[in-house]
Parts: structure tokens; sequence; C-alpha cells
């Protein structure tokens, strides 16, 4: 397993990141095989793990405590906060009030005296950048935590995050976590040139872009929207072939499809070779949620893409193109709240 320095922070990690949010009650329930999936992991060079407080409300980050009992030096472990763990709206957010329990309960779910990187999962709006990079960097001082990070921060935020550092004289963020795939490509445009600029590390998530890149659909029956089918019934604005993002998808899909046969590689490899081939990435998240799905995964690790074919993937998805904008993981509250926009 290849392995590369995390944003300037002196910290090398594998190129693959195991996700831990298929462990628990959200997908794997079955506690001890998903410890025995984070062993085999680190036997095959996977040395960084990430979580999250909301993944099965806690269980997820319980499951990787458990499972580094013994192994916490060969790790390097994130984890995230940000999401409501309650009904209180005190419990949720980056203001100094809800992160610093956050954090503390994190630590305790996870077993551990200190986080090697912990990211606020998505931006927040009520709260002062400043604020959130003032408690953050007192953990940071106070040992709790190593580095710190963000998720899914549209490339303006960022910007003003790092100048905030700079200026106030907080620790800065080291690292981004957006959805990356062949079927989104958004970030290309704007986030990951701008991460490159600030010297930041990249973990991406999605590589598999919601099971679409994972070879199960060929065809508009294969996507079951019935109440028995899963993520696609749920979310069916990402999955329904009959919407045109859907369908641009789908046929994308199929393209990929022979690309992949012509290389000789199934299409997850592709897919997350794809990913990595990115000079701003540094890890890929994979999330397997069964020890078969892990070991499919771990096969592919040292696929590289050739230029022809990376140039072929630019022509049936051009560079900086999302083909469903439903699949974005976050909406400016500017576009989603209505009483902004009007006087």
């Amino acid at each position: 397993m290849k392995r590369r320095i995390l944003g300037g922070t002196g910290i090398s990690v594998s190129e693959y990141a195991l996700g831990a949010m298929m462990f628990g009650a959200w997908g794997n329930p079955d506690q001890r095989e998903s410890v025995r999936m984070i062993h085999r992991a680190l036997d095959a060079g996977v040395n960084f793990l990430d979580t999250a407080d909301i993944y099965s409300k806690g269980e997820s980050e319980e499951i990787v405590g458990k499972a580094l009992r013994r192994r916490r030096d060969d790790v390097v472990l994130a984890t995230k906060g940000h999401t409501a763990m309650g009904e209180d709206p005190n419990c949720s957010g980056n203001s100094r009030r809800w992160l610093t329990r956050a954090v503390e309960d994190s630590l305790r779910r996870l077993g551990t005296d200190h986080i090697d990187l912990y990211q606020v999962h998505r931006p927040d709006p009520a709260t002062d950048i400043d604020e959130t990079l003032a408690v953050l960097s007192d953990l940071v001082r106070a040992g709790k935590l190593r580095a710190i990070g963000h998720s899914t921060f549209p490339a303006e935020q960022i910007v003003e995050a790092q100048w905030t550092a700079e200026r106030r004289g907080h620790i800065r963020f080291r690292t981004e976590q957006p959805p990356y795939s062949i079927l989104a490509r958004g970030v290309e445009a704007a986030v990951l040139p701008t991460t490159q600029r600030y010297g930041m590390g990249v973990l991406t998530w999605g590589p598999l872009s919601a099971g679409w890149l994972s070879g199960k659909y060929a065809k508009p029956s294969d996507i079951d929207l019935t109440a028995g089918g899963g993520r696609a019934a749920l979310e069916q604005h990402k999955f329904d072939p009959s919407l045109p993002g859907n369908a641009r998808k789908l046929e994308a899909v199929g393209e990929l499809t022979k690309l992949a046969d012509e290389a000789g590689l199934k299409l997850p490899y592709l897919a997350i070779a794809f990913v990595r081939a990115h000079p701003a990435v540094t890890s890929v998240i994979i999330g397997p949620r069964t020890p078969a799905h892990l070991e499919d995964l771990l096969e592919g690790v040292d696929v590289e893409l050739s230029d022809d074919v990376l140039d072929r993937i630019d022509e049936i998805v051009p560079p900086g193109t999302d083909l469903n904008r439903d699949d974005l993981y976050y909406t400016p509250p500017a576009l989603s709240d209505k009483s902004l926009r009007r006087r």
C-alpha cells in the first residue's frame, strides 16, 4: 500500500482510507465482523481510518475503538463532528459549545486520548468561522487533536477559513474531504485547485458514486425503487432512471463499463484509480459493508490508469461536470432558504 503525506502535517497515510460509515446499524450490524474487517484492512497496509460521530449515532466510533485497542499507535485516526446528535439544537453545528462536547464524546467512544485528524462535517452558517477555528485550535494545543480539517466545504469557504486562521493566529485547516467520482467531478473546478494552492490534504469519499460505479447498474431495470430497494428506494432523486440526471449517469456507466473491459479492469477499480490519479488527492476513502466488499476493493489497490484511459474518461464525463446536481451533499443556505433571497 503506497503512502502519501497528509497536507503538510508530516503524517504518512495510505492511499486507501477505510471509511467506517457502514460499521454498525447503518450498514453491518455485526460488530465482531466489522472489527475483523478493520483488522484485515490494517494487515493489508491501510493505516488511515475515517469515521464520524453521526455514523450509526456513535456506534461506528465505538466499533473502531474496539478494533484499535491494541493497535492504536499503528493508525492515523480521523473522525468528524457537526451533525445533530440529539433533539437539542445546541447538539450540532460548529460552535465552541458543541464541538468541545463532541470531541470529548468521540474520544470516549473511540477509547483514545487523542484524535489524529478532527474534521467539521459541514459548514455552519450560524457560527463565525473564527469561533470554530478558535475552539479547534484550543483542542489541538490541549493535545486532544493533532490536526484539523473540514468536509464538503465550497472553495470560497476554504479560502475564508485559511485567511481567518492566518489573520487571527489560529491553527489552520489541513484537509478537505469532498465527494469525488467520475460521475461527480464538480470539485475539479475550484475545490481541488484551492486545496492545492493552500497545500492541503484531500481525502475523498464516494468514489463509486453511491454504487453507480460498482458494476451493479447496467440498465434501468437493475435499479429497484420499491420499498425493499435499499438506498435507491430511499434516495429516488439520485437513482430514478426516468430523471434526466440519472439517465445521464446510466448512459455514462455503460460507456465506462466498456472502457473498463477494454482496459482489462473491473469497473470499481477503474473508478477508484481515476480518483487516486488526481494530483490533489491524498487518500481515497473506501466504505465496504461486508468482508467480501473489502477483499474485492483491496485487490484493485495497485491499479494505475494510462493517459489514454484518463482521456477517454474525460470524453465520457467532461472535467468539472456533475451529471446529476442532486448528487451534491451540501446546498448553501443562500440557495435552499428562499428568505435569504427576498426582501
